[in-house]
């Protein structure tokens, strides 16, 4: 699928050199086709990474989609320059009259703060309350997972004994849903967090489904049919090094933190990286590129709102 995105954004070259197909917004406006509109709120630290991360993923499909990167009014953003954020990226307010066809809210490091106490927690839940009437679908990610279930359902957190690192199995609990589809009875997935959900909390909320869960790191995949919402409380998108860069991290600020578990061959930071989810992740996008965004938007995103009533 091609990824339509200013060709001036340094990720394009590092996409073009992993032979994702890149189609510049010049020749995009001269097709007959009317793309994806994906919205993505990218509020992790290293904008760069992420962007990468989520555009490899959304590549895996024959549909043709525009990203939108947005970010916050109400946040100073400590390491990404303003010129960067000004060229590349969309203030929320900018678009909030628009629709789009998907949102995708990524994770952030404030596990351990309150909901309440994020400097940005009014403008989240401005973002969450708009997403509910001008987006078809949204996937929420780690932190925005449990901010959204949060949000929507008066979910709270809680924080875990000791952080939550690695790469876990989890069990596929509904193969017949199409956001599953293909998924193996038995996957891999990261995750990398200070606090959780509890099952039964979310097993109470009829509008929830829980589609793939682990026996180490809880419920992973949940649905809102209803509403089109997906909360994903992993880091699918992570690539093969953001593990070791963030455990790397940790130690250098004296942390002592655990290596992440199942990461390395044999626990073994020396051995090297069992990458182990990649195949899952890109299943996963597509799925919810094809069922839950394509199969599901009107041509004319505009009656979104009136779809969602």
């Amino acid at each position: 699928m091609p990824i339509r995105i200013n060709k001036a954004m340094p990720v394009v070259q590092l996409l073009r050199r992993e032979q994702i197909f890149v189609i510049p917004e010049s020749r995009a406006a001269s097709q007959d086709i009317r793309e994806l509109e994906i919205a993505i709120l990218n509020i992790m630290p290293n904008k760069q990474d992420t962007e990468l991360q989520l555009l490899r993923l959304l590549s895996n499909s024959p549909l043709q989609v525009r990203p939108t990167f947005l970010r916050l009014d109400s946040h100073r953003y400590k390491y990404t320059s303003e010129d960067y954020l000004r060229q590349f990226y969309r203030s929320f307010s900018a678009v909030r009259e628009r629709c789009f066809d998907g949102l995708i809210i990524t994770g952030a490091p404030l596990e351990n703060l309150p909901f309440e106490e994020v400097d940005y927690w009014p403008e989240m839940q401005e973002i969450f309350a708009w997403s509910a009437t001008h987006v078809t679908s949204t996937i929420h990610i780690c932190w925005a997972a449990q901010a959204g279930l949060y949000f929507h359902e008066g979910i709270p957190k809680y924080t875990l004994p000791a952080k939550l690192s690695g790469v876990y199995p989890h069990r596929t609990l509904y193969r017949e849903e199409n956001l599953t589809r293909g998924f193996n009875d038995v996957f891999h997935a990261p995750h990398s967090r200070y606090t959780g959900v509890h099952r039964e909390d979310i097993a109470a909320r009829p509008d929830l489904t829980i589609l793939a869960e682990s026996d180490l790191a809880g419920p992973y995949l949940i649905k809102d049919a209803a509403h089109g919402r997906i909360y994903i409380t992993g880091h699918p998108e992570y690539s093969r090094m953001t593990l070791a860069n963030e455990y790397t991290r940790d130690v250098k600020k004296g942390l002592e933190p655990a290596i992440p578990r199942r990461y390395y061959e044999d626990d073994d930071p020396e051995k090297g990286i069992h990458f182990q989810w990649k195949a899952h992740a890109y299943l996963l996008f597509s799925n919810w590129l094809n069922f839950e965004v394509y199969q599901e938007t009107p041509y004319d995103i505009t009656t979104i709102p009136q779809m969602r009533q």
